[in-house]
């Protein structure tokens, strides 16, 4: 039952999705919210394509952006009203202002956004195309996408992105790919550039800074599309020998149970691989990879862009210690240092309430740690043997590798 002290605030923020048409291109409603608002957020871009007015205050988005959310909320609960770029809630301000107040205190009128104007010019259903922001973000989380046929949007940082994604796409193998640049979607100064990756350094008139990349993905001879199931090829990876092979990692993953959204610590990394295989699995996955050695450091960043998944953290040291001050995690592997005094208790205590941790042994000393281990907090313990066939004389025999032990523990609400 909803009581009187229960009634909805009154919606004092009016966020009004405006494309490079201006007032023009919007509906009354948008259109009287933007004049008769006395306060007017937006930026610099944005102001300008308003005519002027002597009875509005216009202030313009500071930088650092940060401190605009500060500005805005000293007006909470008086008139105002925000410009956004096309839709304010499609990886735009609407999203962050919907984490700092409730719905009932807006009214967000969204425009056409730059991605539904692209997928329109191309003819593309926006079910099947992938975005994929650049604007403050690496741009090599691309290569997570690459496939055969793949459509992608790409929402450049500025005008030297689609030069530098062409360079991307052609080192990856896709320099077949066709790219299409958007330059001022909407408005009366738009334009359009077309070439194919492998040769988009041909002389090209210079992009805007405003601007939207529609890449047709096309795989050449020596492209290598990767799944993002969970089993890359060994291979797949620049390692020194540290590393969770293919049938172990996909074992591994399987118990780690990847959900959107959560937190792995890969601790004793290694060449990052299980980490990688996290986030590739499923949407905004993150993954902390705990190293102390310097060399594979440098492998972890190196298949962490070459992977698509540059946001990988890297934490320099060795656990126990490194693990102080980190997030929580939702998943724990213990991949290095089982056997060190006080890694696995640091890490199961830091572990949320129904998280997972996992454990691998080889030597019979690691092996024996996890039967303790499992005394204590309890688990599955499984032993997996993977053999492969290889050269045997004139015949084929089987090669078995070393047995592993892998111990599977929930921890407790």
């Amino acid at each position: 039952m909803t009581r009187a002290t229960d009634r909805p605030r009154q919606a004092w923020l009016t966020i009004v999705g405006i494309g490079e048409d201006g007032l023009a291109g919007l509906g009354e409603t948008a259109r009287r919210a933007i004049t008769e608002a006395p306060v007017l957020f937006g930026g610099e871009r944005h102001l300008r394509l308003l005519p002027p007015s002597a009875t509005q205050r216009r202030e313009a988005w500071p930088s650092p952006f940060a401190a605009a959310f500060d500005r805005l909320l000293a007006h909470r609960g008086s008139p105002v009203c925000v410009l956004a770029s096309g839709d304010p809630m499609l990886f735009g301000i609407g999203g962050s202002l919907a984490e700092r107040l409730p719905p009932d205190e807006m009214r967000i009128l969204p425009a056409p956004s730059s991605i539904s104007l692209a997928a329109a010019r191309m003819g593309w259903a926006l079910q099947d195309v992938r975005v994929i922001p650049a604007h403050g973000r690496p741009l090599e989380r691309v290569n997570l996408y690459l496939a055969p046929n793949a459509r992608l949007l790409v929402l450049s940082a500025d005008g030297r992105t689609p030069a530098r994604l062409a360079a991307l796409l052609d080192a990856q193998g896709f320099g077949g790919s066709r790219l299409t640049v958007f330059e001022r979607l909407g408005g009366p100064a738009e334009r359009r550039l077309d070439g194919l990756a492998s040769d988009w350094a041909a002389p090209q008139q210079p992009c805007a800074a405003l601007n939207l990349v529609a890449v047709a993905c096309r795989a050449g001879a020596y492209a290598r599309p990767l799944s993002r199931r969970c089993g890359l090829a060994d291979d797949a990876f620049a390692h020194d020998g540290q590393l969770t092979k293919r049938d172990i990692r996909s074992a591994t993953l399987a118990r780690l149970g990847p959900l959107p959204g959560e937190l792995l610590w890969d601790v004793g990394a290694g060449c990052g691989s299980i980490g990688i295989e996290w986030m590739r699995a499923e949407r905004d996955c993150r993954a902390l990879a705990i190293e102390p050695d310097a060399g594979r450091r440098a492998l972890i960043e190196r298949n962490r862009e070459a992977l698509g998944v540059p946001g990988l953290g890297l934490v320099a040291g060795r656990a126990p210690q490194a693990l102080d001050g980190l997030a929580p995690p939702d998943a724990v592997f213990i991949g290095g240092g089982l056997t060190v005094d006080g890694v696995a208790e640091a890490c199961w205590q830091a572990l949320k309430p129904g998280g997972r941790l996992v454990a691998n042994a080889v030597t019979v000393q690691s092996e024996s740690f996890l039967v303790g281990l499992r005394a204590r907090i309890g688990g599955d313990l499984t032993r997996i043997s993977v053999a492969h066939a290889a050269p045997l004389g004139r015949f084929d025999g089987w090669r078995t590798a070393m047995p592993v032990t892998i111990l599977t523990a929930i921890k407790p609400d």
